[in-house]
């Protein structure tokens, strides 16, 4: 195996097609089929799979691809620090519960970047479990989750599996999240049957280990109101919020600048009693890099301002 048959792989994995591949790469499609053919054979296993339709990856195949690609981006900086005498980039890599704080925190991190010093930053946010995943495969170096205190016993359990250090960052209850101009924003004290006649906006992903998705949905996704428009992206509830005055979200505290921006409220609900925990997490054995210490340090204090 050499590095020359990883970028081999990696390329048939990204043109989904030997041909065209095999065209990228300017070889012959009999020779890289040969490469690819010795690959698998010195590995002992399948990585990619034949079919009339064309190629796809097997589950090894996958596993092998992670680990190649990794190889390959340390290869080629390696070779871009001593061979063209360039500065060693900066790294840093993060998946995170959709928070605004934290996406508050992120984009003062940003702002404090060094304009003389190279840097590849990776930002995502996405569920629980996926976070931990990304953690986990090292696709990603830290990792901020969220979960329902209800479930501790359940991600204590995967951080010492997943031999995962772990900090507290807040503990907090969920705000309602509506327009100015929905029918409770003038209201003193909201309860939860208030919010029958409304439409509730939640994340359609939220997942917990060892329990099914039924029960995790019952935990997670109140039943408050018959009407629920699920999403992904963190971003599409402030408009939708805005432009929908009949709509409301339980969320995590929201800093007053986005609030404003988008002529949004939040308000405190004492019936909802549920708690709610922001943990950070990164692999036992891995060393907090300068910019990770930078980044941790604008979450809390945004998190002290918001919280």
């Amino acid at each position: 195996m050499n590095i020359l048959h990883m970028k081999y792989a990696v390329e048939i994995a990204d043109t989904k097609s030997i041909s065209k591949a095999a065209e990228n790469l300017y070889m012959g499609q009999p020779n890289l089929s040969r490469a690819i053919k010795e690959l698998e054979e010195n590995l002992g296993i399948t990585i990619f799979k034949r079919t009339t339709k064309g190629i796809t990856v097997t589950p090894e195949g996958e596993e092998f691809l992670q680990y190649a690609k990794r190889i390959i981006s340390q290869v080629e900086e390696v070779e871009e620090i001593y061979k063209n005498g360039k500065k060693r980039k900066q790294r840093f890599s993060a998946c995170v519960s959709r928070a605004s704080y934290i996406s508050e925190a992120f984009a003062q991190f940003a702002k404090n970047l060094s304009p003389d010093e190279p840097a590849e930053i990776f930002y995502k946010e996405t569920n629980s479990m996926r976070t931990i995943k990304n953690v986990v495969n090292e696709d990603c170096n830290l990792g901020i989750i969220r979960y329902q205190s209800a479930f501790e016993k359940y991600f204590s359990s995967m951080f010492s599996e997943k031999k995962l250090n772990h900090e507290t960052i807040t503990e907090f209850s969920y705000r309602l999240l509506m327009s100015k101009e929905h029918p409770l924003a003038e209201k003193e004290n909201i309860e939860i049957k208030d919010l029958s006649d409304f439409i509730e906006i939640s994340h359609a992903d939220p997942y917990v280990p060892s329990l099914p998705l039924m029960d995790v949905r019952k935990a997670e996704l109140s039943d408050n109101a018959d009407k629920h428009i699920y999403i992904f992206e963190r971003g599409s509830q402030f408009v939708l919020l805005e432009k929908v005055p009949t709509a409301f979200m339980w969320v995590s505290p929201v800093p007053q600048e986005l609030l404003d921006k988008f002529n949004l409220v939040q308000k405190a609900c004492k019936e909802n009693t549920k708690i709610y925990k922001d943990v950070l997490i990164y692999r036992k054995g891995y060393k907090l890099s300068p910019l990770d210490d930078s980044f941790i340090t604008e979450v809390c204090e945004a998190k002290r301002k918001i919280m």
